[in-house]
């Protein structure tokens, strides 16, 4: 059954959430007022459309950060391209967020993969 979820991620950093939208070839829709899922549309500051899937992840501002939604109902295409809980996401932030704040402490930052994800070396 289709329904709304909270993606467990607190976003802080709106800059590092469009750069994780980009390094995953998804598009970050500034001042989208609603978002699309199975049952129409949903309230959002902003949203996310995925190339391929038919809803999009709704971006709310909740106190002081933000908050992701989206409808995992497999249907709607956005488990197959962002990963169970949105893990390729969640991911993505995290590698953006983290390389910006290493390069603002002048830290050298080199990125490789792994079996379960990826790995940041600062030096």
């Amino acid at each position: 059954m289709s329904h709304l979820s909270r993606i467990e991620l607190a976003i802080y950093d709106l800059s590092a959430l469009k750069e994780a939208c980009k390094s995953l070839g998804i598009k970050f829709c500034k001042n989208q007022k609603t978002f699309k899922w199975y049952n129409g549309n949903g309230q959002c500051d902003h949203a996310i459309k995925v190339p391929g899937a038919n809803y999009e992840v709704g971006i709310i501002h909740q106190n002081d950060k933000y908050e992701l939604q989206w409808d995992d109902y497999r249907p709607g295409g956005l488990v197959e391209k962002l990963g169970k809980s949105a893990r390729l996401l969640k991911q993505a932030y995290a590698v953006a967020k983290i390389t910006k704040e290493a390069k603002q402490k002048k830290y050298n930052i080199r990125q490789q993969s792994v079996d379960n994800g990826v790995q940041l070396v600062l030096s």
